[in-house]
Order: structure tokens, then sequence, then C-alpha cells
């Protein structure tokens, strides 16, 4: 039986998740899953911890008025307005992407700016602002500022069997995927085409490419000396030339999950 054992909410894109036990679906993933993002204030390109492991420290969560907290060990919180939609636009790039989406002012750019040691902007995407996913030719599908899809899936029991290989037990949060399923057989999800959790049913897109940025601890912000488990995973998880781990989603319905649910495969 395949249940869903596991929810994440990353609202700034490479800052620090939050677990949830029930969250929200809506046009672009889950609601409020990577709609802000640091951008250099020089060039409006994008800032993860793939050059910045510092993000890594970085709290920066939903708060009751909607928009967002920021916090760091040793500094003083911050509380982030949600801004106008259609004003102060920025102009910002995302891979390939370029987007015109609100900035979040000077104050919450001043405090990040200090945080990473240079100019850097806050931004937010409104859905409809949002971006097409990539190869696709619907126009209701969007993605916000997640690298292309809305969604990402991972099987407990593939970890499982990364961290066997690898010699220790591996976090979770180094892969920042919204859903966690058991139950299954490791990379059992690679052959899922169609899956229900409730009453939503989700779109297998594609694998997800893994990057540097599994090597960095989650609770420290340091680099695996030894590269894991990057390291392990090239080795029986590379394809011409990329390595996979986890399947990206496509929720194709509005919608509310729970951890506990039982999870369906359909095709």
């Amino acid at each position: 039986m395949l249940r869903l054992s596991a929810l994440y909410r990353f609202p700034m894109k490479s800052a620090i998740g939050e677990r949830l036990e029930r969250a929200e679906l809506d046009g672009l993933g889950l609601a409020g899953d990577r709609r802000w993002m640091l951008v250099d204030a020089s060039n409006g390109r994008f800032l993860t911890q793939r050059a910045l492991p510092q993000m890594s420290q970085l709290s920066a969560l939903w708060n009751a008025e909607g928009g967002l907290t920021l916090a760091t060990a040793g500094r003083p919180s911050l509380d982030v307005k949600l801004p106008d939609p259609d004003s102060d636009l920025r102009g910002t790039f995302i891979w390939k992407d370029s987007m015109r989406v609100p900035d979040a002012g000077d104050e919450a750019a001043d405090w990040l700016s200090a945080f990473i040691g240079k100019p850097t902007r806050l931004v937010h995407v409104p859905e409809k602002r949002a971006r097409d996913i990539p190869g696709s030719l619907l126009p209701e599908e969007k993605v916000g500022f997640a690298d292309g899809f809305p969604l990402l899936l991972i099987g407990q029991a593939s970890l499982d069997d990364l961290s066997s290989r690898v010699g220790r037990p591996l976090e979770m949060l180094r892969f920042r995927p919204n859903l966690v399923v058991e139950g299954g057989a490791p990379f059992a999800e690679d052959e899922w085409k169609r899956i229900r959790i409730g009453g939503v049913e989700f779109s297998v897109a594609k694998g997800c490419t893994r990057c540097i940025l599994t090597t960095i601890d989650p609770a420290t912000g340091e680099r695996s000396p030894d590269r894991e488990p990057l390291t392990t995973l090239k080795t029986y998880r590379e394809r011409e030339g990329e390595v996979y781990f986890g399947q990206n989603l496509i929720n194709r319905s509005n919608g509310t999950l729970e951890v506990g649910m039982d999870v369906e495969v359909l095709e």
C-alpha cells in the first residue's frame, strides 16, 4: 500500500523548507511553494544554494499576513508584506526564462543583501505572472520559481536505497521534495505516468536531474567533502550525462493533500 508520508513547502527558492501535515494545491503546485526568489540586484539573475550554500541557513516562511518572515541565526527577523502584483515590477531571469515580477521593497533587499554579502533583491511571483512549463503546449500549465515543474516527488524507499549505498543516513531535505511516498520498491516512481492522491490526479512529467546542491548538508550549510550523495548517484542513476533522483509532477486540479493519504498509481 502506497501512502503520502511527508509534505514539504519551500516558500523561497533555495531557502529552508517547512514540513506540513496538510497543504492546498493551486495552479502552481503547493500553495505558497517557491513563490519567492532572490536575485542579483545588478542583473536580475536568480540566486540559489548552488553558488551560495549559506542560503541553506536562511528561514523564509509564510506568515499570517500572507507575506514572508525572514530569519537567520544572530539577526532580528523581518516580516515582508506580499507586494502588489502589478507594481514595482523587476526584470528577472531563471534559467532560460525572463520574467517581470513584483519586487518586495528596499527593507527586505537591505536585510537580504547583508545576509548574502552583495546587493540582492527579493521578488515574488503571483499566479498570473507565472512562466510556462518547459515543453508544455497547454497554456494553463504554469510554474512559479521552481526549476521547471510545479512539484517534486521522491519515494522513501529510493532514499533508503541510496543511503545504504553511501553508507550513512541521508536527509530527505537534501533533495527538496514536496511529496514523499512510502510503501513501494526503490525507484518505483520511475515507472509511474499518472497517480492520484486524495481527489487530485497528477501527471508524472519527467525525472528530476540532480546537481551539486544535493551535497550541501541542510543542517549546517557545509558541502560534503566526499561529494556525496552525488558521487554514488552517478554510479547507478546517470543517463546521458545527467543524474536522476525523484520525479517531477504536474497537478491536474486544485485540492487538498494530507499526510497519510493513499497514493494510487493510475498508469
